[in-house]
């Protein structure tokens, strides 16, 4: 997704306003954006808290100010100044973090980003959005140049399916429609999920989330559940904070809790080794052949 993202920044690259900064990262992707931004382009080095306080600085003066890291870097080493310099002041400081969940694999633990966004949710007014394909990069960029309140940008893989057409991009989704259970992906995670649920029966339903925190449930999405009454969460992203949690709390104040909830979520390191971003997935049961077992099954 990083060469997306470049791409979709590159068409704002002449806005005056427009400043980025980066924590001496993006290497092989953001060549083409410093050239095209000049002196606005900025490398901020190995100091992300001091590039998270400078951000909150231009974006006081009237700039678009975006920070870039590797995702631990961009949300975890900097989270005192994110809270004090831009939540607290609610600056449209826009913080991108490359490789969301295992997405750095063998690099291990402090690599990767399995509690970032219910962490940065913790925070005042901050948004987030997590997209799951290419194509969901540019809409994701131009909403976050007109976004009004902090705003996290969780990068991954794009795990797109072959032989599927992908819908237009929208906070929620529906890539599968079937009488079976109902089926919330967040993230790249889904492209291989819903290459196996495409062959199960029966097909789920199967709903994807691109937008936190969760709010405004879609009409269709409540009657999908009213009819399943069965609700399957899957996320590369620790149990607490997760997108799971805020699904089930919304439906509990709207009154509609599914009458069987289940939730699938990174497990942190189960065998206590490091290993590819696929070989963390399985270990949490959060791989395609584990949610379409899970799916057809019924069990836990």
């Amino acid at each position: 997704m990083r060469s997306a993202f470049s791409r979709a920044l590159l068409a704002y690259a002449d806005r005056k306003d427009f400043v980025f900064l980066t924590g001496d990262l993006g290497f092989k992707a953001l060549e083409e954006l410093r050239d095209a931004m000049g002196e606005r382009f900025i490398n901020a080095g190995v100091a992300e808290q001091n590039m998270v306080s400078v951000a909150a600085a231009l974006a006081r003066k009237g700039l678009r100010a975006w920070t870039y890291s590797i995702a631990p870097f961009m949300y975890a080493r900097p989270f005192e100044q994110i809270r004090n310099d831009v939540c607290l002041h609610d600056l449209p400081v826009i913080f991108v973090g490359n490789g969301g969940g295992y997405g750095y694999g063998v690099m291990g633990a402090t690599h990767h980003a399995i509690e970032d966004y219910g962490a940065l949710l913790t925070l005042a007014r901050m948004r987030v959005l997590v997209p799951a394909f290419d194509m969901d990069v540019e809409p994701m960029v131009r909403q976050c140049f007109s976004a009004e309140h902090p705003t996290y940008l969780r990068l991954g893989l794009s795990e797109e399916p072959k032989n599927y057409v992908v819908p237009a991009y929208a906070a929620w989704r529906k890539l599968l429609s079937g009488p079976g259970a109902t089926v919330v992906v967040v993230g790249p995670l889904v492209g291989g999920i819903l290459s196996a649920l495409r062959g199960v029966e029966p097909t789920p339903s199967l709903w994807l989330i691109g937008e936190l925190p969760v709010e405004n449930l879609p009409e269709e999405f409540l009657e999908d559940l009213e009819r399943s009454g069965r609700l399957i969460v899957v996320e590369e992203h620790v149990a607490a904070g997760s997108a799971g949690q805020q699904l089930a709390h919304r439906l509990l104040e709207l009154g509609k809790p599914p009458r069987q909830f289940q939730h699938r979520t990174a497990l942190g390191y189960v065998s206590g080794l490091y290993g590819s971003q696929k070989f963390h997935r399985a270990e949490s049961g959060l791989d395609p052949a584990a949610i379409a077992a899970l799916v057809t099954t019924g069990g836990r």
